[in-house]
C-alpha cells in the first residue's frame, strides 16, 4: 500500500466544512472517515489535527456543536454549518477551483515550456 499524504496547508478547514455541508450535522470521528474516504485512503488525519480545526471553525463561527449519540449509542459533539459556514463554504470553493484550473495550465504538455 502507498504511503498516506498529510493533508496541505490551507485545505483541512475547507475539506471539514464541505464534508459537513454534503453529509448535514456528524461527528469529528465521522468527519475524518469521510475526508479519508472521499481522499481514496490517500490522507491520513489524525484526531491531533482535525479537533483543533473543529474548534477554530466552531470559534470563527463556520460551524455549531451540539452533544448528541452516535449511532452506536456513544456520546458524541456533532458539527454543523453556520449561514457564515455556507457561505465561506462557496467562496473558498471558488477560490480553490479558480487555483486548481491556474495549476492544471502548467501542469499540461501545453504549458510552461
Amino acid at each position: 500500500m502507498a504511503d498516506k499524504n498529510d493533508i496541505w496547508q490551507g485545505t483541512l478547514a475547507l475539506m471539514v466544512l464541505k464534508t459537513i455541508e454534503a453529509l448535514g450535522p456528524i461527528h469529528g470521528y465521522g468527519i475524518a472517515r469521510r475526508i479519508e474516504q472521499t481522499s481514496g485512503d490517500r490522507l491520513d488525519l489524525n484526531y491531533g489535527t482535525l479537533y483543533p480545526a473543529l474548534l477554530k471553525l466552531e470559534q470563527e463561527g463556520a460551524v455549531t456543536s451540539e452533544w448528541g449519540f452516535s449511532d452506536n449509542n456513544r456520546k458524541a459533539k456533532f458539527y454543523s454549518l453556520t449561514a457564515d459556514g455556507r457561505a465561506r463554504v462557496a467562496k473558498a470553493t471558488r477560490e480553490w477551483q479558480e487555483t486548481a484550473d491556474i495549476m492544471a495550465r502548467f501542469l499540461t504538455k501545453g504549458g510552461v515550456a
